[in-house]
């Protein structure tokens, strides 16, 4: 293994822990209650394992079969791996099988596909439900920028939670692209808003958890509530184009 990458990624590793341990003590807050994902899509086995050795806990995947064939070649280790990105229908097998959390759920069939194949291999998926706080049509996610939409969401996510291989844990968001924090402050408070709506309507279901910031915004959204902050490139550098 390169020490010298190690070294390097242990570095950020530990300076993107510090600030969000700052931003959760000025939000009054545990720093104890984020947890810190790293974004390693593209990103090649050697690089996964160096991430591994500098401590990294967590690991975010984009896509289904890249990341099961890293999982395949890295074998067993103490990370955790975690779907951050938008999965088809037909890639849910993967994902119930390989998968410890999945942020990224945002239909009513993929619940239905995660939740047949989760009992098929006899365990019960946690996951996140996806919603657009922006309504920016690039995103995916449930409907979920206007008031309006918020009991229709309700249903929607009682009707996951009862689905008996399926935990629901909370939500997850993606604000539109910023260049300063302070840009996806109001999409941050909005998911935190929607957290507490549902949190007091949908019973069956827990919602403690909110994954929401990146490299950019990870510090005001771990002051807005984040349990889960996704950090690719402040952690692993730039990524590599995906072939």
């Amino acid at each position: 293994m390169d020490d010298g990458l190690v070294n390097q990624i242990k570095a950020r590793l530990e300076n993107t822990l510090e600030q969000i341990a700052r931003a959760a003590q000025s939000a009054g807050r545990d720093p104890a209650s984020v947890r810190l994902v790293v974004v390693t899509k593209t990103h090649p086995v050697e690089s996964i394992q160096a991430a591994i050795a500098a401590g990294a806990q967590y690991l975010g995947e984009n896509y289904a079969e890249e990341a099961v064939a890293k999982m395949d070649a890295i074998g067993a280790s103490p990370a955790q791996w975690h779907m951050i990105g938008h999965v088809q229908s037909r890639k849910a097998g993967l994902v119930a099988s390989h998968f410890d959390l999945m942020h990224s759920l945002d239909s009513q069939k993929l619940a239905s596909r995660l939740d047949r194949f989760s009992a098929e291999v006899g365990r019960r998926l946690p996951v996140l439900l996806e919603v657009n706080v922006s309504g920016e049509d690039s995103k995916f996610g449930y409907p979920a920028w206007d008031e309006s939409q918020w009991p229709a969401l309700a249903e929607e996510a009682r009707q996951v939670a009862v689905l008996p291989n399926l935990r629901v844990c909370g939500l997850m968001t993606m604000p539109p692209f910023a260049d300063e924090a302070e840009e996806s402050r109001p999409f941050f408070v909005r998911a935190r808003r929607l957290q507490e709506y549902l949190s007091g309507r949908v019973r069956e279901a827990g919602w403690g958890e909110l994954s929401m910031g990146t490299s950019v915004d990870f510090t005001a959204a771990v002051e807005e509530g984040a349990t889960l902050v996704r950090v690719g490139t402040a952690i692993m550098g730039q990524r590599q184009a995906r072939g």
